[in-house]
């Protein structure tokens, strides 16, 4: 019996001997995340990183995501359905008591990033490679350096490998013992970034950093502000031009009614927010009934809203303002009722607060050009108010509703007088610049909160775009909201928002006593009387 004791002891001790000679640096690191240490939880994800264990990415981003536990000095991955994983070996085994998350700080965070970098620089996925190496290029850990050598000599894309050249030259330039030429080879690929990164690089070097290496950073530190200075100038037109487009599209149907009948039309903002209800609308039934559709739900409300809006512009017409012809002050006071009307309607139907309109797909992220951003909604909508300009000028232009509409623009008196019913072109001009509204608010809805005073904030800017543009004149809309856009765009980086917009309300105000028809004025007897 005690020979039979001895060699079970024996045999035990030899399985311990066994265990211990398989462990590696993995299983040695995972005593350190249970030792509640943001030390020794830093210097464990270094040793899982570099152990090449198959647990350890999963390990590191348990640790990121909050899901790495520790309980009774073990460690345990928890997932996603809530079951536990033993870190060890990696079998699922019953929830621990008292299981606690592993505490993170700041630096520990930094830690992760970069392990996780480091661990995913030669994945198969060109997405996650791209992401590592940004990790990298934040973190600017040393270790990660044969790696990202090894991913440079390997990579095919040259999207990746800019990146990974660019973590490459981060860690190198902060790292203390690489040599001056490699700083300086940094220093180059850092320049040719030129991104606010790179500026920050650049600008933030150790005090032992050799001096010729220091004066290649200060001189491109100079190059990168340049670049970004002309950068910003850029995207700031670009803003304008976008911020035009949406002025443009809220203007141009005030252009028309404001031209032909001379009605100041309070209520022309809730057009614009009536179309965009009937975009909601529409996706809520694509939602409910054809959610493969949704991608085309912008085409199926463009048609609708231009007919709603244009119904309830000639309804309004016809009940209200054909008997109010020659009153502007009761007309806008008129026109003021009607739209606490209307938003007070939407309120009760809909409710006071925001509804949500999706974007589809296709107008989601955005188009990178050297240091410009151009959102993919924000040039559709750019090139969707180009289109409503052109297509409505070519209505204005080649079609008898639009020749009626110029002739009663211009002379009213003498186009009745010609056999032209000028009650009914109004209803239907009206109706027509009503109905671009509608347009109009399906594009806002996009880039805009889809509430009942959405269209008070388009309103006041809408007026200052057709009286500083001309009366009646469409080429004048355009040129006067590109004006305006870009020029509050230009002004708010020095000024702010709302004095830019005070100072800009000043210019129209001097321009319109020394020009009281706009910049483009309509010709005409009439209008020239």
């Amino acid at each position: 019996m005690i020979r039979l004791r001895s060699i079970l002891q024996a045999f035990l001790l030899l399985i311990g001997m066994a265990s211990a000679a398989m462990a590696g640096p993995y299983e040695d690191a995972l005593p350190k995340f249970a030792a509640d240490s943001y030390s020794d939880t830093e210097a464990a994800i270094g040793a899982v990183a570099a152990s090449g264990h198959q647990q350890a990415l999963s390990l590191v981003e348990a640790l990121r995501e909050g899901r790495l536990m520790v309980a009774n000095g073990q460690v345990y991955l928890r997932g996603a359905a809530g079951q536990f994983v033993d870190a060890a070996t990696g079998q699922v085994v019953e929830a621990p008591a008292g299981a606690k998350p592993v505490r993170v700080n700041n630096r520990v965070r930094r830690a992760v990033e970069a392990a996780l970098g480091g661990m995913t620089l030669l994945s198969p996925d060109a997405g996650t490679r791209l992401d590592a190496a940004r990790a990298v290029f934040r973190s600017r850990d040393a270790a990660a350096l044969p790696a990202l050598d090894m991913a440079i000599a390997q990579e095919s894309d040259s999207k990746v490998k800019g990146a990974l050249e660019s973590a490459r030259a981060a860690v190198l330039l902060n790292k203390s013992d690489a040599s001056s030429s490699e700083k300086l080879s940094a220093v180059e690929i850092l320049h040719g970034r030129g991104d606010q990164d790179a500026l920050a690089l650049l600008s933030s070097l150790s005090p032992g950093t050799p001096r010729e290496v220091s004066e290649a950073a200060t001189k491109a530190a100079d190059g990168i502000r340049s670049r970004l200075a002309l950068w910003n100038a850029v995207q700031n037109v670009w803003y304008g031009i976008s911020l035009g487009s949406v002025l443009l599209l809220a203007a141009i149907g005030l252009s028309i009614t404001f031209g032909t009948m001379g009605i100041i039309n309070m209520a022309h903002g809730e057009m614009v927010m009536i179309g965009a209800y009937t975009t909601f609308l529409v996706q809520e039934v694509i939602r409910t009934h054809a959610p493969g559709l949704f991608g085309a739900s912008l085409f199926m409300a463009l048609p609708l809203a231009f007919l709603v809006a244009g119904l309830i512009g000639i309804l309004i017409e016809r009940t209200v303002i054909r008997f109010l012809y020659g009153r502007p002050l009761e007309t806008l006071l008129a026109t003021w009722g009607i739209s606490l009307i209307l938003q007070q309607g939407v309120r009760t139907i809909f409710g006071p607060t925001n509804r949500e309109v999706g974007t589809p797909a296709w107008m989601s992220g955005a188009l990178e050009i050297g240091g410009l951003s151009l959102t993919y909604n924000r040039v559709a909508i750019v090139v969707f108010a180009f289109a409503v300009f052109s297509t409505l000028l070519l209505v204005l232009r080649h079609t008898s509703l639009g020749l009626y509409v110029r002739a009663v623009t211009q002379n009213r008196r003498m186009a009745g007088s010609m056999g032209i019913r000028t009650n009914r072109i109004d209803a239907l001009a009206f109706g027509l610049g009503s109905g671009v509204a509608g347009v109009a608010g399906v594009a806002l809805s996009q880039i805009d909160n889809v509430s009942p005073n959405l269209g008070q904030g388009y309103i006041i800017d809408s007026f200052m775009v057709v009286v500083f543009g001309g009366v009646g004149n469409l080429w004048g809309t355009l040129v006067g909201a590109m004006t305006l856009g870009v020029a509050n765009k230009l002004l708010e980086p020095y000024a702010g928002a709302v004095l830019g917009k005070i100072v800009l309300l000043v210019a129209i105000i001097m321009f319109i006593q020394r020009r009281p028809r706009g910049l483009f004025a309509l010709k005409g007897r009439a209008v020239e009387a």
